[in-house]
């Protein structure tokens, strides 16, 4: 599996975004996908993850109620929605797949998001 991540950008604070990352391969639905940050001068967080059957996910508290982390396997791509954003949201956004553990995890490149106030 290989990552494509899009949809990064400016907005301004309360302002919405959404974040793709498309994998190539034929084992996406096999995949936990995740949803990484890393701000400058702080560690990686994980913002979203969902199941490979889209039955369970996870949100970190600092985004839970804005964000919505989505994927649709037959089109080998999961989704961040990001609503109500605020400057502190601002950081470079990696997509990640896993059958098991993050680390190593497959990453893909990072997506600048960049919430002005």
């Amino acid at each position: 599996v290989q990552l494509q991540a899009s949809g990064g950008g400016l907005v301004q604070a309360g302002g919405s975004l959404r974040l793709s990352c498309t994998a190539s391969g034929r084992t996406f639905s096999q995949h936990r996908m995740g949803w990484f940050r890393q701000a400058p001068g702080k560690e990686r967080e994980r913002v979203a993850s969902v199941s490979a059957s889209a039955g369970g996910t996870y949100y970190a508290d600092s985004v839970k109620g804005r964000f919505t982390i989505s994927r649709d396997n037959t089109k080998n791509t999961v989704y961040l929605q990001m609503n109500s954003l605020k400057p502190e949201d601002t950081a470079v956004y990696l997509c990640a797949a896993t059958l098991a553990n993050w680390n190593p995890g497959i990453w893909g490149q990072g997506a600048l998001v960049t919430v002005s106030s």
